[in-house]
C-alpha cells in the first residue's frame, strides 16, 4: 500500500476501537482525508431504535464538514473482522456528496487491505452538479 495512506489506514483502525456496537458486535472505524490534507475520524454508533444508528464513513464526514471540509480525496474503512468492509449504500451517497470520485481503501482485521474507489462502488450516481442544472 502507498505510503501516503498508512496513516489514513492506521487512523481508521483506532477508530473502530470506540466504536459502539452493542446490538451487532460488529465494529468500524472510518478515517477521511480532505483535500486540506486534515484527517478526520469517526466510529459506527449503534442505537436501540436501530434506525438512528450512524455508520462509522459518515461520522468521520460529518466530523470533517463540521471543521469547513468540502472535498474528500480518500476514506480508509476499517474492521477487527475477517472480511473485508463494504461501505453501505446510505454512506456511499455521502461520500459523492463530497467527492466524485475518491479512493477508498478497505482494510480486514488481518491487514488485508483492497484498494478500490468512488466510482467503482457507486457508478452512474446521482451527485450535487446535477441540481445546479436546473
Amino acid at each position: 500500500m502507498e505510503e501516503k495512506y498508512t496513516d489514513l489506514i492506521h487512523k481508521a483502525q483506532l477508530a473502530y476501537e470506540n466504536a459502539y456496537a452493542p446490538y451487532s458486535n460488529y465494529k468500524v472505524g472510518a478515517a477521511v482525508l480532505w483535500d486540506s490534507g486534515a484527517i478526520t475520524i469517526g466510529a459506527n454508533m449503534e442505537n436501540a431504535s436501530y434506525g438512528l444508528t450512524v455508520c462509522a464513513e459518515r461520522n468521520a464526514i460529518a466530523a470533517g464538514i463540521g471543521m469547513g471540509e468540502r472535498q474528500i480525496v480518500a476514506i480508509a474503512i476499517a474492521v477487527p473482522s475477517e472480511d473485508l468492509p463494504a461501505p453501505c449504500g446510505a454512506c456511499r451517497q455521502v461520500l459523492r456528496e463530497f467527492s466524485s470520485d475518491s479512493t477508498v481503501l478497505l482494510v480486514n482485521g488481518k491487514g488485508k487491505i483492497k484498494k478500490t474507489n468512488l466510482k467503482k462502488l457507486f457508478p452512474d450516481s446521482f451527485g450535487p452538479e446535477f441540481l445546479k442544472k436546473l
